[in-house]
């Protein structure tokens, strides 16, 4: 019974996205497709253990599905005929199918779940929801908030789509350039927070960087455009570096003094050959990005790294992505370069900016060049501002260590 349920566990996070877009697409009611997909779940659970597994289990959850959605619907007439209208409106405003049939469900579901109408905290919720296949509760633990504000965020963004009348579908080939950021910023999002979480007990969120590598390559699989290998190349190339970012207690490990020899040099070169589709034609904010990474990954060590190059680069993505975290990224990286004054006039000259006065890694930039530069007790003032606006332990851990080493 154990190994019955361990393959449709498998077998339900393999097809989930697959399945839960079909039956979207086919009924129009996000509801409705979850609610079929868990019947067909259950009734896996009650099937296999004694018939065995069937030779394509896909196929015959996606058969279940279908019937346990129809079965619901006679059930319930006022929403059997709501769904109707909504079906026909939705044919009606389909464009018709490409030559060579319609593309995957889940690429539909993609721009559903990211679409601009939905408030921005609610997309990458339901991203990993609807195309992850996460619980709720798992998805309000990789938000760090509460079941039940999870639950109604989740609940919002789904009548949205209800009531706004969201078709799913890819858009048209002139709303593509428009259309595909917002689902590639909800997925950079969700690497993000994997990579470094913006508050709690741990630095990094394995589990949700490695669910936003896994949703990268099906929607890289499913439309190659070259901004999409660009994301997925940059997640796998920082991704590597996973092993050796923290200490054994969880405390960060700054690029310069990580052990390279634990990096993912398998992950490494599968990024690395990404990277020339990444970055044929005009340059894009992830297929630079991913160059950058690339060059920190392939250098022996800190001071072997192609500076001059990173800079470079960054004065490319300064361009595509006018932030002022590119800026604190640039600036580090022409302390690296030139001497840590120089790094430190382009930091101070952003001080006044509103959206870096509380952001600790800019408080801890400064620190660091503040340090290097002899500059002690400001680097100590520094170092406690970062300490007072940092939102996760390990964070704190490594400015206390700071403070005690230049303090001693």
């Amino acid at each position: 019974m154990a190994d019955e349920r361990a393959t449709v566990a498998a077998v339900f996070r393999e097809e989930h996205g697959r399945l839960l877009a079909a039956l979207a697409r086919r009924f129009g009611d996000l509801d409705l497709a979850e609610e079929a997909a868990s019947d067909a779940v259950e009734a896996a659970l009650a099937h296999w253990p004694a018939h065995g597994v069937p030779p394509n289990p896909g196929a015959w959850l996606m058969t279940t599905a279908r019937r346990k959605a129809v079965d619901r619907l006679r059930r319930d007439q006022t929403r059997t005929a709501r769904l109707a209208r909504l079906r026909v409106e939705a044919e009606r405003a389909e464009p018709p199918a490409p030559e060579g049939g319609l593309p995957d469900d889940r690429l539909q579901l993609f721009f559903t779940c990211a679409h601009p109408a939905l408030a921005e905290q609610d997309r990458g919720a339901l991203t990993l929801r609807c195309l992850a296949g996460l619980t709720t509760p798992e998805v309000a633990r990789a938000y760090l908030v509460p079941v039940e504000t999870m639950a109604k965020r989740i609940t919002r963004a789904k009548r949205k789509i209800r009531d706004a009348r969201i078709p799913f579908r890819v858009p048209d080939a002139d709303e593509l350039p428009a259309r595909l950021p917002g689902v590639l910023q909800v997925l950079y999002s969700i690497f993000t927070e994997g990579y470094a979480a913006s508050s709690g007990p741990h630095l990094q969120r394995l589990d949700l960087a490695e669910e936003a590598i896994r949703l990268i390559t099906v929607l890289a699989r499913l439309l190659p455009d070259r901004e999409v290998i660009g994301l997925r190349a940059l997640m796998l190339l920082v991704h590597a570096r996973r092993a050796a970012r923290t200490t054994p207690d969880g405390v960060p490990v700054l690029l310069e003094h990580q052990d390279r020899g634990t990096w993912d040099r398998t992950m490494i070169e599968e990024g690395l050959a990404l990277l020339p589709q990444a970055l044929a034609g005009p340059p894009g904010r992830y297929g630079v990005q991913a160059a950058i990474a690339a060059l920190h990954d392939e250098a022996a060590d800190i001071t072997t790294t192609d500076w001059p190059q990173v800079v470079a680069l960054y004065d490319v993505l300064h361009v595509l992505v006018p932030s002022p975290v590119i800026a604190m990224n640039r600036a580090a990286a022409i302390a690296m370069r030139d001497g840590p004054a120089a790094g430190l006039t382009l930091l101070d000259d952003l001080a006044d900016d509103p959206r870096l006065r509380h952001h600790h890694p800019y408080l801890a930039a400064r620190a660091d060049l503040l340090a290097r530069l002899g500059r002690t007790p400001e680097a100590i003032a520094a170092y406690r501002l970062a300490l007072d606006h940092a939102a996760t332990e390990p964070d704190r851990a490594l400015f206390r260590a700071r403070l005690d080493s230049l303090e001693d």
